[in-house]
Protein backbone atom coordinates (compact mmCIF):
# COMPACT_ATOMS: atom_id res chain seq x y z
CA UNK A 1 0.00 0.00 0.00
CA UNK A 2 1.24 3.34 -1.46
CA UNK A 3 2.17 5.90 1.59
CA UNK A 4 0.06 9.28 1.23
CA UNK A 5 2.42 11.87 -0.38
CA UNK A 6 2.13 14.30 2.40
CA UNK A 7 3.97 11.57 4.36
CA UNK A 8 6.16 10.59 1.90
CA UNK A 9 7.28 14.35 1.52
CA UNK A 10 7.48 14.64 5.36
CA UNK A 11 10.15 11.19 6.05
CA UNK A 12 11.74 12.50 2.76
CA UNK A 13 12.61 15.81 5.12
CA UNK A 14 13.51 13.98 8.01
CA UNK A 15 16.01 11.90 5.80
CA UNK A 16 17.55 15.04 4.40
CA UNK A 17 17.90 16.43 7.94
CA UNK A 18 19.76 13.51 9.32
CA UNK A 19 22.02 13.42 6.45
CA UNK A 20 25.87 12.80 7.52
CA UNK A 21 28.63 15.51 6.32
CA UNK A 22 31.06 13.26 4.21
CA UNK A 23 33.82 11.41 5.75
CA UNK A 24 35.64 8.02 5.97
CA UNK A 25 36.77 6.45 8.97
CA UNK A 26 38.50 4.26 7.44
CA UNK A 27 40.92 6.78 5.85
CA UNK A 28 41.17 7.99 8.81
CA UNK A 29 42.06 5.48 11.09
CA UNK A 30 44.58 3.96 8.08
CA UNK A 31 46.91 7.24 8.14
CA UNK A 32 46.96 7.43 12.55
CA UNK A 33 47.77 3.71 12.13
CA UNK A 34 50.67 4.12 9.79
CA UNK A 35 51.75 7.33 11.73
CA UNK A 36 52.10 5.21 14.70
CA UNK A 37 53.75 2.18 13.24
CA UNK A 38 56.23 4.55 11.05
CA UNK A 39 56.36 7.98 12.43
CA UNK A 40 57.74 9.12 8.74
CA UNK A 41 54.45 8.74 7.58
CA UNK A 42 53.38 12.34 9.52
CA UNK A 43 56.10 14.29 7.30
CA UNK A 44 53.84 12.85 3.99
CA UNK A 45 50.96 14.94 5.09
CA UNK A 46 52.64 17.44 7.82
CA UNK A 47 52.27 19.96 5.18
CA UNK A 48 48.77 20.54 4.69
CA UNK A 49 46.88 18.21 7.20
CA UNK A 50 45.73 19.12 10.87
CA UNK A 51 43.53 17.57 13.27
CA UNK A 52 40.71 19.78 12.95
CA UNK A 53 40.28 17.71 9.20
CA UNK A 54 39.39 14.93 11.24
CA UNK A 55 35.93 13.86 11.79
CA UNK A 56 36.12 12.35 14.15
CA UNK A 57 36.75 14.01 17.73
CA UNK A 58 39.34 11.20 19.02
CA UNK A 59 40.93 11.25 15.89
CA UNK A 60 41.89 14.56 16.39
CA UNK A 61 42.67 13.97 19.96
CA UNK A 62 45.49 11.47 18.95
CA UNK A 63 46.93 13.64 15.71
CA UNK A 64 47.29 16.23 17.49
CA UNK A 65 49.34 14.54 20.14
CA UNK A 66 51.41 12.66 18.07
CA UNK A 67 51.95 15.68 16.03
CA UNK A 68 53.50 17.27 19.31
CA UNK A 69 55.21 13.77 19.88
CA UNK A 70 56.77 13.86 16.63
CA UNK A 71 57.78 17.79 16.60
CA UNK A 72 59.31 17.67 20.11
CA UNK A 73 61.40 14.58 18.36
CA UNK A 74 59.71 12.08 20.52
CA UNK A 75 58.44 8.54 19.64
CA UNK A 76 54.89 8.32 18.65
CA UNK A 77 53.72 4.68 19.55
CA UNK A 78 50.43 3.06 21.32
CA UNK A 79 52.58 2.79 24.07
CA UNK A 80 53.66 7.11 24.14
CA UNK A 81 50.54 8.38 23.19
CA UNK A 82 48.51 6.23 26.06
CA UNK A 83 50.27 8.62 28.76
CA UNK A 84 48.50 11.78 26.87
CA UNK A 85 45.30 10.22 25.97
CA UNK A 86 43.75 9.34 29.62
CA UNK A 87 40.72 6.84 30.07
CA UNK A 88 39.10 8.10 27.40
CA UNK A 89 36.48 5.49 25.63
CA UNK A 90 36.66 4.74 22.23
CA UNK A 91 33.52 3.07 21.16
CA UNK A 92 33.88 0.29 24.16
CA UNK A 93 38.00 -0.19 24.24
CA UNK A 94 40.16 1.47 26.55
CA UNK A 95 42.56 3.78 24.87
CA UNK A 96 45.42 1.42 24.34
CA UNK A 97 43.24 -1.44 22.95
CA UNK A 98 41.98 1.01 20.30
CA UNK A 99 45.67 2.62 19.47
CA UNK A 100 47.12 -1.50 19.33
CA UNK A 101 44.27 -2.06 17.19
CA UNK A 102 44.98 1.18 14.73
CA UNK A 103 48.69 0.13 14.68
CA UNK A 104 47.94 -3.77 13.90
CA UNK A 105 45.72 -2.92 11.00
CA UNK A 106 47.88 -0.41 10.00
CA UNK A 107 48.87 -0.59 6.23
CA UNK A 108 52.33 0.38 4.23
CA UNK A 109 53.90 4.30 4.61
CA UNK A 110 53.12 4.76 1.04
CA UNK A 111 49.60 5.14 1.25
CA UNK A 112 50.08 7.82 3.87
CA UNK A 113 49.83 10.73 1.57
CA UNK A 114 47.17 9.17 -0.53
CA UNK A 115 44.74 8.94 3.04
CA UNK A 116 45.92 12.41 4.16
CA UNK A 117 44.38 13.95 0.28
CA UNK A 118 41.44 12.33 1.35
CA UNK A 119 40.69 13.08 4.76
CA UNK A 120 41.76 16.94 3.34
CA UNK A 121 39.18 16.70 0.77
CA UNK A 122 36.46 15.44 2.86
CA UNK A 123 36.86 18.21 5.38
CA UNK A 124 36.72 20.93 2.55
CA UNK A 125 33.50 19.64 1.25
CA UNK A 126 32.25 20.06 5.52
CA UNK A 127 33.80 23.29 4.89
CA UNK A 128 31.48 23.97 2.48
CA UNK A 129 28.02 22.73 3.88
CA UNK A 130 29.00 24.95 6.82
CA UNK A 131 29.46 28.12 4.68
CA UNK A 132 26.46 27.46 2.60
CA UNK A 133 24.53 26.48 6.14
CA UNK A 134 25.57 30.10 7.52
CA UNK A 135 24.80 31.63 4.09
CA UNK A 136 21.17 30.48 4.53
CA UNK A 137 20.73 31.53 8.19
CA UNK A 138 22.43 34.77 8.16
CA UNK A 139 19.97 35.90 5.09
CA UNK A 140 17.03 34.50 7.01
CA UNK A 141 18.41 36.37 10.53
CA UNK A 142 19.97 38.95 9.24
CA UNK A 143 18.91 42.29 11.06
CA UNK A 144 17.08 45.30 8.53
CA UNK A 145 20.34 47.61 8.77
CA UNK A 146 22.73 44.76 7.33
CA UNK A 147 22.97 45.17 3.68
CA UNK A 148 22.79 41.58 1.94
CA UNK A 149 25.92 43.01 -0.64
CA UNK A 150 28.62 42.31 2.88
CA UNK A 151 27.15 39.17 3.45
CA UNK A 152 27.70 38.14 -0.24
CA UNK A 153 31.11 39.66 -0.13
CA UNK A 154 31.90 37.51 3.37
CA UNK A 155 30.55 34.53 1.97
CA UNK A 156 32.98 35.25 -1.44
CA UNK A 157 35.96 35.73 0.84
CA UNK A 158 35.39 32.67 2.71
CA UNK A 159 35.25 30.25 -0.39
CA UNK A 160 38.10 32.41 -2.47
CA UNK A 161 40.30 31.14 1.22
CA UNK A 162 38.95 28.27 1.25
CA UNK A 163 40.05 27.29 -2.73
CA UNK A 164 43.64 28.70 -2.00
CA UNK A 165 44.46 27.12 1.13
CA UNK A 166 45.77 23.89 2.13
CA UNK A 167 48.04 23.31 -0.98
CA UNK A 168 49.38 19.89 -1.05
CA UNK A 169 52.85 21.21 -1.72
CA UNK A 170 55.43 23.08 0.08
CA UNK A 171 58.04 22.92 2.52
CA UNK A 172 61.58 23.05 2.11
CA UNK A 173 62.88 21.60 -1.41
CA UNK A 174 66.11 20.43 -3.17
CA UNK A 175 68.34 23.29 -4.43
CA UNK A 176 68.44 21.17 -7.92
CA UNK A 177 64.36 21.96 -8.25
CA UNK A 178 65.00 25.31 -7.49
CA UNK A 179 67.58 25.98 -10.39
CA UNK A 180 64.81 23.76 -12.60
CA UNK A 181 62.52 26.28 -11.80
CA UNK A 182 64.75 29.05 -12.42
CA UNK A 183 65.42 27.54 -15.61
CA UNK A 184 61.98 27.15 -16.75
CA UNK A 185 61.18 30.73 -15.69
CA UNK A 186 64.28 31.44 -18.08
CA UNK A 187 62.78 29.49 -21.02
CA UNK A 188 59.18 30.96 -20.56
CA UNK A 189 60.39 34.59 -20.59
CA UNK A 190 62.57 33.50 -23.70
CA UNK A 191 59.52 32.09 -25.81
CA UNK A 192 57.25 35.49 -24.74
CA UNK A 193 57.27 38.32 -26.60
CA UNK A 194 60.12 40.69 -25.84
CA UNK A 195 62.02 37.97 -24.02
CA UNK A 196 60.66 39.11 -20.42
CA UNK A 197 59.82 37.68 -16.88
CA UNK A 198 56.72 39.69 -16.63
CA UNK A 199 54.18 40.43 -18.71
CA UNK A 200 54.81 42.52 -21.80
CA UNK A 201 53.04 46.28 -21.92
CA UNK A 202 53.81 46.74 -25.64
CA UNK A 203 56.20 49.36 -25.07
CA UNK A 204 59.07 47.98 -25.52
CA UNK A 205 61.31 50.98 -24.20
CA UNK A 206 59.46 50.72 -20.71
CA UNK A 207 59.24 47.02 -20.65
CA UNK A 208 63.10 46.53 -20.83
CA UNK A 209 63.19 48.84 -17.58
CA UNK A 210 60.82 47.31 -16.09
CA UNK A 211 61.06 43.52 -16.90
CA UNK A 212 57.58 44.09 -17.83
CA UNK A 213 54.78 43.45 -15.33
CA UNK A 214 55.54 40.89 -12.59
CA UNK A 215 53.20 39.02 -10.70
CA UNK A 216 52.35 40.32 -7.19
CA UNK A 217 53.36 43.99 -7.71
CA UNK A 218 51.30 47.01 -6.98
CA UNK A 219 51.98 49.75 -9.61
CA UNK A 220 51.08 53.12 -9.11
CA UNK A 221 50.87 55.39 -12.33
CA UNK A 222 50.44 58.72 -11.35
CA UNK A 223 49.80 62.41 -13.20
CA UNK A 224 48.49 65.74 -13.28
CA UNK A 225 45.36 65.97 -15.30
CA UNK A 226 45.58 66.26 -18.83
CA UNK A 227 49.06 64.18 -18.69
CA UNK A 228 47.28 61.00 -19.78
CA UNK A 229 47.24 58.33 -17.23
CA UNK A 230 44.18 56.84 -18.54
CA UNK A 231 45.27 56.67 -21.88
CA UNK A 232 48.61 55.52 -21.29
CA UNK A 233 47.25 52.23 -18.93
CA UNK A 234 44.23 51.94 -21.35
CA UNK A 235 47.18 51.25 -24.23
CA UNK A 236 48.71 49.07 -21.91
CA UNK A 237 45.87 46.93 -21.33
CA UNK A 238 44.95 46.25 -24.68
CA UNK A 239 48.21 45.52 -25.54
CA UNK A 240 48.48 42.92 -23.10
CA UNK A 241 44.60 41.53 -24.03
CA UNK A 242 45.27 41.67 -27.63
CA UNK A 243 48.62 39.47 -27.12
CA UNK A 244 47.09 37.13 -25.26
CA UNK A 245 47.43 33.50 -25.92
CA UNK A 246 46.31 30.25 -23.70
CA UNK A 247 47.40 26.78 -23.01
CA UNK A 248 45.14 23.98 -22.33
CA UNK A 249 47.05 21.39 -19.65
CA UNK A 250 45.98 18.22 -18.96
CA UNK A 251 44.33 19.02 -15.59
CA UNK A 252 42.12 21.21 -17.66
CA UNK A 253 43.09 24.78 -16.60
CA UNK A 254 44.55 27.14 -19.05
CA UNK A 255 47.99 28.30 -18.69
CA UNK A 256 48.92 31.88 -19.95
CA UNK A 257 51.89 31.83 -22.51
CA UNK A 258 51.68 35.38 -23.73
CA UNK A 259 49.98 38.44 -22.89
CA UNK A 260 46.86 37.61 -20.67
CA UNK A 261 43.50 38.11 -19.05
CA UNK A 262 42.57 41.79 -18.17
CA UNK A 263 40.43 43.21 -15.39
CA UNK A 264 39.97 47.01 -15.41
CA UNK A 265 38.02 49.14 -12.99
CA UNK A 266 36.71 52.06 -14.67
CA UNK A 267 35.74 54.05 -11.38
CA UNK A 268 35.55 57.18 -13.68
CA UNK A 269 34.66 56.57 -17.09
CA UNK A 270 31.93 54.73 -18.20
CA UNK A 271 32.80 50.97 -20.20
CA UNK A 272 31.36 52.78 -23.42
CA UNK A 273 34.15 55.87 -23.22
CA UNK A 274 36.31 54.01 -22.64
CA UNK A 275 36.01 51.60 -25.44
CA UNK A 276 35.56 54.42 -27.83
CA UNK A 277 39.65 55.45 -26.78
CA UNK A 278 40.00 52.14 -27.16
CA UNK A 279 37.96 52.03 -31.17
CA UNK A 280 39.89 55.33 -31.80
CA UNK A 281 43.60 54.32 -30.57
CA UNK A 282 43.21 51.31 -33.24
CA UNK A 283 41.15 52.51 -36.13
CA UNK A 284 43.14 55.77 -36.07
CA UNK A 285 39.55 57.70 -35.96
CA UNK A 286 40.01 60.85 -33.62
CA UNK A 287 38.00 59.80 -30.34
CA UNK A 288 36.34 63.08 -30.34
CA UNK A 289 34.89 62.92 -33.95
CA UNK A 290 33.25 59.20 -33.26
CA UNK A 291 31.23 61.18 -29.91
CA UNK A 292 29.98 63.73 -32.42
CA UNK A 293 29.67 61.43 -35.42
CA UNK A 294 31.85 63.77 -37.95
CA UNK A 295 33.20 61.04 -39.58
CA UNK A 296 33.27 59.57 -43.55
CA UNK A 297 32.09 56.54 -45.14
CA UNK A 298 35.77 55.23 -44.92
CA UNK A 299 36.40 55.86 -41.04
CA UNK A 300 33.29 53.63 -40.36
CA UNK A 301 34.72 51.48 -42.02
CA UNK A 302 37.78 51.76 -40.32
CA UNK A 303 36.07 51.88 -36.75
CA UNK A 304 33.96 48.64 -37.89
CA UNK A 305 37.10 46.67 -38.70
CA UNK A 306 38.77 47.23 -35.81
CA UNK A 307 35.44 46.97 -33.50
CA UNK A 308 35.81 43.32 -34.84
CA UNK A 309 39.21 42.61 -34.19
CA UNK A 310 38.64 43.10 -30.22
CA UNK A 311 35.26 41.20 -30.14
CA UNK A 312 36.94 38.06 -28.83
CA UNK A 313 39.96 39.59 -26.69
CA UNK A 314 39.71 38.55 -23.21
CA UNK A 315 39.15 42.30 -21.66
CA UNK A 316 36.89 43.06 -18.73
CA UNK A 317 35.61 46.37 -17.13
CA UNK A 318 33.21 47.08 -14.40
CA UNK A 319 32.57 50.75 -14.35
CA UNK A 320 30.50 50.91 -11.09
CA UNK A 321 31.67 54.14 -9.29
CA UNK A 322 32.42 54.81 -5.62
CA UNK A 323 32.88 51.03 -4.68
CA UNK A 324 35.30 50.16 -1.57
CA UNK A 325 38.10 48.18 -1.38
CA UNK A 326 36.72 45.06 0.48
CA UNK A 327 34.17 44.96 -2.76
CA UNK A 328 36.77 45.91 -5.30
CA UNK A 329 38.87 42.58 -3.95
CA UNK A 330 35.54 40.47 -4.44
CA UNK A 331 34.78 40.87 -8.08
CA UNK A 332 38.34 40.44 -8.48
CA UNK A 333 38.20 37.33 -6.80
CA UNK A 334 35.41 36.30 -8.53
CA UNK A 335 37.04 37.27 -12.14
CA UNK A 336 39.56 34.98 -11.58
CA UNK A 337 37.76 32.08 -10.87
CA UNK A 338 35.38 32.59 -13.59
CA UNK A 339 37.33 33.61 -16.25
CA UNK A 340 40.73 33.78 -14.93
CA UNK A 341 42.91 36.95 -14.36
CA UNK A 342 46.27 38.12 -15.39
CA UNK A 343 46.27 42.06 -14.95
CA UNK A 344 44.16 44.23 -13.31
CA UNK A 345 44.02 47.85 -12.81
CA UNK A 346 42.09 50.15 -11.31
CA UNK A 347 41.07 53.78 -12.83
CA UNK A 348 41.38 55.86 -10.31
CA UNK A 349 42.90 55.14 -6.46
CA UNK A 350 41.40 58.10 -4.99
CA UNK A 351 37.76 57.23 -6.35
CA UNK A 352 37.62 53.62 -3.99
CA UNK A 353 36.76 54.32 -0.30
CA UNK A 354 37.47 52.15 2.97
CA UNK A 355 35.52 49.57 4.55
CA UNK A 356 33.58 52.44 6.88
CA UNK A 357 33.54 55.99 6.84
CA UNK A 358 36.48 57.35 8.71
CA UNK A 359 35.26 60.73 8.64
CA UNK A 360 37.86 63.66 8.09
CA UNK A 361 40.33 61.23 7.87
CA UNK A 362 41.28 60.65 4.54
CA UNK A 363 44.70 59.58 5.64
CA UNK A 364 44.11 56.77 7.41
CA UNK A 365 41.38 55.55 4.84
CA UNK A 366 43.90 55.53 2.05
CA UNK A 367 46.33 53.64 3.98
CA UNK A 368 43.92 51.33 4.19
CA UNK A 369 42.89 51.34 0.51
CA UNK A 370 46.78 50.77 -0.58
CA UNK A 371 47.55 48.06 2.26
CA UNK A 372 44.57 46.19 0.85
CA UNK A 373 45.39 46.53 -2.71
CA UNK A 374 49.16 45.30 -2.26
CA UNK A 375 47.82 42.66 -0.07
CA UNK A 376 45.26 41.74 -3.23
CA UNK A 377 47.97 41.54 -5.69
CA UNK A 378 49.95 39.35 -3.18
CA UNK A 379 46.45 37.38 -2.91
CA UNK A 380 45.95 37.19 -6.74
CA UNK A 381 49.23 36.64 -7.31
CA UNK A 382 49.08 39.28 -10.55
CA UNK A 383 50.58 42.72 -11.12
CA UNK A 384 48.00 45.55 -10.25
CA UNK A 385 48.28 48.71 -11.87
CA UNK A 386 46.52 51.67 -9.68
CA UNK A 387 46.21 55.38 -11.24
CA UNK A 388 46.87 58.25 -9.06
CA UNK A 389 46.54 61.81 -8.61
CA UNK A 390 49.26 64.26 -7.92
CA UNK A 391 49.02 67.30 -5.39
CA UNK A 392 48.84 70.80 -6.86
CA UNK A 393 51.99 71.89 -5.68
CA UNK A 394 53.80 70.66 -8.85
CA UNK A 395 52.31 73.64 -10.75
CA UNK A 396 54.13 75.94 -8.31
CA UNK A 397 57.59 74.44 -9.67
CA UNK A 398 59.20 75.70 -12.48
CA UNK A 399 60.33 72.33 -13.48
CA UNK A 400 56.82 70.25 -13.63
CA UNK A 401 57.91 66.94 -13.57
CA UNK A 402 56.30 65.25 -10.48
CA UNK A 403 58.60 63.18 -7.59
CA UNK A 404 57.68 60.63 -5.17
CA UNK A 405 56.43 63.83 -2.50
CA UNK A 406 53.76 65.01 -5.09
CA UNK A 407 51.55 61.78 -4.21
CA UNK A 408 48.42 63.09 -3.02
CA UNK A 409 46.28 61.85 0.72
CA UNK A 410 48.47 59.45 1.94
CA UNK A 411 52.68 58.41 2.26
CA UNK A 412 51.51 54.98 2.23
CA UNK A 413 51.18 54.89 -1.65
CA UNK A 414 54.53 55.15 -1.96
CA UNK A 415 55.36 52.90 0.64
CA UNK A 416 53.23 50.15 -0.17
CA UNK A 417 53.73 50.41 -3.95
CA UNK A 418 56.69 48.35 -5.66
CA UNK A 419 57.03 50.46 -8.55
CA UNK A 420 55.85 54.17 -9.32
CA UNK A 421 55.61 56.25 -12.35
CA UNK A 422 54.89 59.05 -13.53
CA UNK A 423 53.27 60.65 -16.90
CA UNK A 424 54.43 63.42 -17.70
CA UNK A 425 53.69 65.92 -20.93
CA UNK A 426 56.09 68.72 -21.50
CA UNK A 427 53.90 70.07 -24.48
CA UNK A 428 51.27 70.17 -21.97
CA UNK A 429 52.27 72.88 -19.89
CA UNK A 430 54.84 74.87 -23.23
CA UNK A 431 51.45 74.89 -25.73
CA UNK A 432 49.77 76.91 -22.00
CA UNK A 433 52.39 79.62 -22.53
CA UNK A 434 52.00 80.77 -26.28
CA UNK A 435 52.75 84.30 -26.67
CA UNK A 436 51.47 86.81 -29.17
CA UNK A 437 52.43 85.93 -32.76
CA UNK A 438 54.70 88.09 -34.82
CA UNK A 439 56.32 88.52 -31.58
CA UNK A 440 60.27 87.22 -30.77
CA UNK A 441 58.74 85.35 -28.13
CA UNK A 442 56.76 83.58 -30.36
CA UNK A 443 59.58 82.55 -32.22
CA UNK A 444 61.31 80.67 -29.41
CA UNK A 445 58.01 79.40 -28.28
CA UNK A 446 57.06 77.54 -31.55
CA UNK A 447 60.74 75.98 -31.55
CA UNK A 448 60.14 74.96 -28.27
CA UNK A 449 57.12 73.55 -28.96
CA UNK A 450 58.64 71.48 -32.13
CA UNK A 451 61.13 70.21 -29.81
CA UNK A 452 58.41 68.87 -27.52
CA UNK A 453 55.33 68.00 -29.87
CA UNK A 454 54.45 64.97 -29.49
CA UNK A 455 56.51 63.30 -26.64
CA UNK A 456 55.67 62.59 -23.12
CA UNK A 457 57.67 60.70 -20.41
CA UNK A 458 57.44 57.79 -18.19
CA UNK A 459 59.27 58.46 -14.96
CA UNK A 460 60.46 55.49 -12.92
CA UNK A 461 60.39 57.16 -9.72
CA UNK A 462 60.71 53.97 -7.55
CA UNK A 463 61.44 50.29 -8.61
CA UNK A 464 61.98 47.72 -5.75
CA UNK A 465 63.17 45.19 -8.11
CA UNK A 466 64.99 47.24 -11.05
CA UNK A 467 66.81 50.75 -12.00
CA UNK A 468 64.65 54.26 -11.56
CA UNK A 469 64.72 56.51 -14.97
CA UNK A 470 62.92 58.03 -17.63
CA UNK A 471 61.45 56.60 -20.40
CA UNK A 472 60.15 58.68 -23.58
CA UNK A 473 57.63 57.56 -25.60
CA UNK A 474 55.23 59.10 -28.56
CA UNK A 475 51.71 60.41 -28.26
CA UNK A 476 49.29 61.27 -30.34
CA UNK A 477 46.86 63.26 -28.85
CA UNK A 478 44.19 63.33 -31.06
CA UNK A 479 44.04 59.30 -30.80
CA UNK A 480 45.10 58.97 -27.14
CA UNK A 481 47.77 56.62 -27.95
CA UNK A 482 51.34 55.98 -26.47
CA UNK A 483 53.65 53.88 -28.50
CA UNK A 484 56.63 53.69 -28.57
CA UNK A 485 59.76 56.63 -29.61
CA UNK A 486 61.24 56.66 -32.86
CA UNK A 487 64.94 57.45 -31.46
CA UNK A 488 67.72 59.00 -33.75
CA UNK A 489 70.30 55.81 -32.87
CA UNK A 490 67.65 53.45 -34.16
CA UNK A 491 66.95 55.30 -37.48
CA UNK A 492 67.58 53.23 -40.20
CA UNK A 493 70.59 53.82 -42.28
CA UNK A 494 69.41 56.37 -45.39
CA UNK A 495 70.43 55.20 -49.42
Amino acid sequence: MALPNALTAKLEAVQTEYRVAPHNIDAEQALLGAILVNNDAYYRVSDFLLPEHFMEEAHQQIFQVATSLIKAGKLATPITLKTYLGDADFGGQTVMQYLARLAADATTVINAAEYGRTIYDLAIRRRLITIGEDLVNGAYEAPVEAAPRDQIEATERRLYELAESGKYDGGFQKFSDALTAAVDMAAKAYQRDGKLSGIATGLSDLDAKMGGLQPSDLIILAGRPAMGKTSLVTNIAFNIAKAYQGEKQPDGTVETKNGGIVGFFSLEMSAEQLATRIIAEQSGVPSYKIRRGDIRPEDFYKITDAARDMQTIPFYIDQTGGISIAQLAARARRLKRQKGLDVLIVDYLQLLSGSSKRGDNRVQEMTEITTGMKALAKELSVPIIALSQLSRQVENRDDKRPQLSDLRESGSIEQDADVVMFVFREEYYVNNKKPREGTEEFFAWEAEMNRVHGKAEVIIGKQRHGPTGTVELQFDANITRFSNLAQDDRMPDRM
